[in-house]
């Protein structure tokens, strides 16, 4: 399995979660690099957690991996698909994540503190961290989701150029 750090964020919905995995990344020495929001009173909104998360995983060259966390991770998981490269996926039970990574291989795992508990969750974190995509049958559809992005989204070199906080 490859060594990653594991970027983290959240919007102030989903504050507790955040520092529950965090607990767990701890507790298993596994590295981490947390993006915010750090308190429920914070008022970043989701997309700039995003963009923070992802942008670091691209400077990273796409080494490591991502964790959003908003109330339901839908709006962060809409918000991580916006960046080229990334492909981040709503989890909320094992075989989601399981599939996520497996099928879609995808560098960002967004889940809902309002949907999920810190039980499932930390199950979730647990299962990801160890699951590495592997070239097979999943492979031609990976592909053709990097085409589709090839051919519709701006360039990577480009996102530094047009960059303005968000909120």
């Amino acid at each position: 399995m490859k060594s990653f750090t594991v970027i983290i964020g959240c919007d102030n919905a989903a504050v507790e979660l955040k520092e529950a995995v965090k607990a767990y990344l701890d507790k298993n020495k596994i590295p981490y690099e947390d993006m915010g929001c750090d308190s429920p009173k914070d008022p970043t909104v989701y997309p700039e957690i995003a963009r923070r998360v992802c942008e670091r995983i691209m400077e990273s060259g796409y080494q490591d991996r991502g964790i959003l966390i908003c109330g339901t991770g839908i709006g962060m998981a809409i918000s991580a698909n916006k960046f080229p490269g990334i492909r981040a996926a709503v989890c909320h039970d094992i075989f989601s994540t399981e599939r996520s990574v497996l099928s879609n291989n995808c560098s960002v795992m967004c889940m809902g503190e309002r949907v999920i508990g810190k039980e499932l969750a930390i199950k979730m974190v647990e299962k990801w961290i160890g699951l590495e995509f592997v070239d097979g049958s999943s492979t031609p559809k990976v592909n053709a989701i990097k085409e589709i992005e090839r051919e519709t989204m701006v360039e990577p070199d480009k996102i530094a150029h047009t960059k303005k906080k968000i909120g």
